[in-house]
């Protein structure tokens, strides 16, 4: 009975730990990418640490983010997609939101470089006319 009790506690101390770990793991900012308009899903992920830029935090989560050739900071591709970079042109383009989890999103009118989101919000990107993403943040 003792040992049960003890593989039981160990169980749910590990439990506790694993849940905080995940709990923590969005304690920063969290990043949405919305490629459905490439027949894809939605992305999300978490910074391990406060971004200085919306760019960074894009860049810390591990997407790849490509530029508008003879304009830069301006995003053109993420995950190489459109690919080719289209040259952002007002009718699709990834245009860049901010959101509080459960809340609604935001147009940034703010670049992304220039951006620094505050830890507990969330990024989001979203290729089209400049739509939101399809999920709340």
């Amino acid at each position: 009975m003792r040992r049960m009790l003890a593989v039981l506690a160990l169980v749910a101390s590990s439990f506790v730990v694993t849940s905080a770990a995940s709990a923590a793991s969005c304690a920063n900012v969290k990043v949405v990418v919305d490629f459905t308009s490439f027949g894809g899903g939605v992305q999300t992920a978490c910074t391990t640490v406060d971004p200085s830029s919306g760019i960074v935090a894009l860049q810390n989560v591990k997407f790849v983010v490509g530029y508008v050739p003879r304009q830069p900071g301006f995003v053109c591709t993420i995950n190489a997609l459109p690919n080719p970079c289209n040259g952002a042109p007002t009718t699709a383009y990834w245009s860049y939101w901010h959101g509080t989890p459960g809340g609604t999103w935001t147009y940034s009118s703010s670049g992304a470089g220039s951006y620094n989101p505050a830890p507990g919000t969330v990024e989001g990107w979203s290729f089209g006319a400049g739509t939101a993403p399809s999920t709340t943040p």
